[in-house]
């Protein structure tokens, strides 16, 4: 864990393409709950109990939270294996010979088109910070209520998000071990898993590529 957590800073220390670029403002309802969240998984506790909405909690902040910080977190994760993902090496956005996904947002690429991995995550990256810098979609004042659409954003975020895990653990598992971040990568993947079908947020299917490393891991 402490040589994945020293691979991490090395890495942002040299390269600042991929980094954490979305926090909470001190004092909010939002802050409170993600140092809750993070407290939590800081303590070594069941990840399954950790996703648990917290007493008297509103379940839409609670994902809203975790959005954000799965975003950072798989951010981060992706950088550490950045430089390894070329458009040589990954010519395809895929997660082996079965998966392959194409990039669609409506606006530049209005048909889901192929790309190489890199473009297609440093897109989908883009995307997902765009998406959750709109305060009309992710508000961050008290009271201001979420948009009716909201559910179906936060549910395409994080789709989008589990293909990056994906991608890194079929095509690029070697390069986390080699630098002793596989517990680190497991872990974050594991409170992703049991967040998103604890308040089932990804459809079954889109799980498929790692189902059987799911079945490993997490028990």
């Amino acid at each position: 864990m402490a040589a994945a957590r020293q691979a991490f800073a090395l890495f942002f220390a040299k390269d600042k393409t991929f980094k954490p670029k979305k926090g909470f403002e001190r004092g909010t309802l939002k802050f409170n709950l993600h140092k809750q969240a993070n407290a939590s998984l800081n303590s070594g506790i069941d990840l399954k109990e950790v996703v648990k909405l917290p007493p008297g909690e509103d379940v839409t902040d609670w994902i809203a939270v975790h959005v954000v910080d799965f975003f950072n977190r798989i951010n981060l994760l992706y950088g550490t294996i950045f430089e390894h993902c070329t458009e040589q090496s990954c010519p395809t956005m895929s997660g082996g010979p079965r998966y392959e996904y194409h990039w669609c947002d409506g606006n530049n690429y209005k048909k889901p088109t192929a790309l190489p991995a890199p473009q297609y995550i440093t897109l989908l990256m883009e995307w997902v910070e765009s998406q959750i810098n709109d305060e009309n979609l992710f508000p961050v004042q008290v009271g201001k209520p979420f948009p009716k659409n909201y559910m179906s954003v936060a549910k395409k975020i994080l789709k989008r998000l589990f293909r990056v895990f994906v991608h890194v653990y079929i095509h690029h598992f070697d390069k986390l071990l080699a630098i002793g971040a596989e517990a680190h990568v497991n872990t974050c993947y594991k409170h992703f898993y049991y967040f998103v079908t604890e308040y089932s947020l990804i459809d079954k299917k889109e799980l498929e590529p790692l189902k059987d490393m799911t079945e490993r891991i997490c028990h």
